[in-house]
């Protein structure tokens, strides 16, 4: 199995589910009550199709914040490949419980799987060679820091979480301040210990940056030649990273540019979800 680090699930998880069951059950689930509040269950969840399961602390805590005494067995842990119809996990409690929490449960888990199931496969797509994929700020709301987690369950590497905890300089950035140089040295001055990248046009712009020491460049929408040129030029004096626009069809020619970094929003903005399921096994009188 694919261990993680546990200490690195975001520290919003709890307030994020507790948001996420208040938009769900609101003043009350009325449906729930259709059935005796007598009654214990066990239920199965079962994946449907391939994929990378990501979003077991969220499913989990789903429960935990409706009933302390739901149990969850779980054969597979996040970052693990899945099979079509392979059984994930089996719960059992207080019936109105489970039924009560299973879309908010399934909806953490389809969603966070299918960020991690698209990152794996653009991975696998380039691991011939050294380029890495990383997020973006283009994520749902209120859900970056689950979907960034995701990105690194399927094997990526996340790019700043928001605007203050490194710089990247764009265009209007560089407009507004006056030149690339300008802008970097007051980047420098604010915080220099943080990350500044700058998101370069040409090659022109390219050999600005490297003068004055930018360690890190953002090649937005470059084609293939000029991205090859840029790998000619810097010749490792700063990291380069792609974006703009990269699909599962172009994404291998990018990488073997030679380039380092190729950032990609689809992955936590354009999410298709792991088809999912929980079903009822058994029902009986609580003793």
């Amino acid at each position: 199995m694919n261990e993680l680090n546990t200490q690195s699930l975001p520290n919003d998880l709890i307030d994020v589910v507790q948001r996420a069951l208040v938009e769900d059950i609101g003043s009350g689930d009325i449906n729930a009550q259709l059935v005796s509040i007598e009654k214990t269950a066990i239920a199965q969840v079962i994946c449907r199709e391939s994929a990378v399961i990501c979003g077991i602390a969220w499913f989990n805590e789903v429960f935990q914040q409706l009933d302390k005494t739901i149990q969850i067995e779980w054969q597979v842990q996040d970052g693990d490949r899945l099979t079509a119809n392979q059984l994930i996990c089996q719960l059992k409690g207080n019936v109105r419980t489970l039924l009560s929490g299973e879309r908010t449960a399934l909806n953490f888990l389809q969603l966070l799987s299918g960020t991690a199931t698209t990152t794996k496969r653009y991975i696998t797509l380039i691991q011939h060679t050294h380029a890495q994929i990383l997020d973006t700020r283009k994520t749902i709301p209120n859900l970056r820091s689950a979907q960034k987690y995701a990105v690194r369950c399927g094997g990526g590497q996340n790019h700043r979480m928001g605007l203050y905890d490194a710089f990247l300089i764009k265009e209007n950035h560089i407009i507004a301040a006056g030149s690339i140089t300008q802008v970097v040295e007051v980047a420098r001055q604010i915080s220099p210990h943080l990350l500044i990248e700058v998101e370069v046009e040409n090659l022109t712009q390219i050999e600005e940056s490297l003068t004055i020491g930018v360690k890190r460049l953002l090649l937005d929408n470059f084609d293939l030649s000029l991205l090859k040129s840029a790998v000619a030029l810097v010749q490792g004096r700063a990291k380069l990273e792609a974006s703009g626009g990269i699909t599962e069809d172009t994404i291998k020619a990018i990488a073997e540019t030679g380039i380092d970094y190729i950032s990609i929003g689809m992955m936590t903005k354009d999410v298709k979800a792991v088809d999912f399921s929980m079903r009822v096994q058994t029902v009986e009188a609580c003793h």
